[in-house]
């Protein structure tokens, strides 16, 4: 069968599927929306003494103004309103907030990479690190982040370190172990005859590493790091959950909890998985190029 190339290939292969999963969960989206939205309506008819026929039931299931589950036009609405009909400079626009979490992000995102694939390399590099390190390495994952935060935003700021950089720590914190682990693999994925093969040609070991093990290791990499840049995102809004931050994705799922704006709450973590998604394919852009320019994908 041969390959579809071009917009139809684009079509068939990435937008469909994708087009028809999102459709999928628009649909249940609208129907847990009526569902979770009818008591109050039934409440609010019953309190007047009226009937309300299920027309009438959907109806205002759909526009209510603190909904339980807002529906997706309305999250679509929020999320015009404080983009397209708001300055980006404003505190009102996801813009704004956005940026500021994606700062956080970006720098925590490249702090975890740096780390992990220089934990990767020691522990290859060395049987010692292995058992020291890796062990450190998985246990460091199983504290919990949301009880680690505060602890770094505290202890940063007293010692006058506040602003982006605490997020970005935690942000780090979560994004190093992805790339460590994958590394890890990517660096000892060579055949052993390779390896043997260069032993034989009397090569050194920085010339094994950067001829054999490090392309080995790129497909792993980028792998990896398509992990680590999500769950950067992740790190970067809880790091602004415990500080009462006034700006980020984080500061308006705070506010909209806060004052019951389940819109602007929903508005916030449809923006956060908007940015998550264009992040992830800029490193499967990033990967595809790299790999291309080395000859791993035709």
């Amino acid at each position: 069968m041969r390959e579809r190339r071009g917009f139809s290939g684009f079509l068939f292969d990435r937008f469909l599927p994708v087009g028809t999963v999102v459709l999928v969960i628009i649909m249940i989206w609208y129907a847990f929306t009526v569902i979770l939205n009818a008591p109050f309506e039934r409440d609010q008819a019953a309190r007047a003494g009226t009937e309300i026929t299920t027309g009438q039931l959907i109806e205002k299931t759909l526009a209510q103004e603190r909904p339980v589950l807002p529906a997706p036009h309305q999250v679509a609405e929020e999320i015009w309103k404080t983009t397209a009909l708001k300055k980006i400079t404003s505190k009102r626009s996801l813009f704004y907030h956005g940026w500021i979490t994606l700062s956080s992000t970006v720098l925590g995102f490249v702090m975890g990479t740096a780390l992990g694939i220089l934990l990767a390399v020691l522990i290859v590099q060395s049987a010692v690190l292995d058992k020291s390190l890796m062990p450190w390495i998985i246990t460091s994952q199983t504290v919990p982040i949301l009880a680690v935060a505060p602890m770094i935003i505290v202890v940063l700021n007293a010692i006058g370190i506040s602003g982006l950089l605490p997020k970005a720590l935690i942000s780090a914190y979560l994004s190093f172990f992805p790339v460590a682990v994958g590394m890890v693999k990517g660096l000892r994925s060579p055949d052993p005859m390779h390896l043997d093969l260069m032993r034989t040609y009397n090569a050194s070991n920085a010339q094994v590493f950067w001829k054999l093990r490090w392309p080995a290791a790129v497909p792993f990499l980028f792998t990896s790091m398509k992990v680590a840049v999500a769950i950067s995102l992740v790190g970067a809004i809880v790091g602004e959950l415990p500080t009462g931050a006034v700006a980020g994705l984080g500061a308006r799922l705070l506010t909209g909890s806060y004052y019951g704006q389940t819109i602007q709450i929903w508005s916030a973590l449809i923006s956060a998985a908007v940015l998550a998604a264009l992040l992830v394919f800029l490193v499967d852009l990033a990967s595809r190029v790299v790999q291309r320019r080395m000859g791993m994908v035709h």
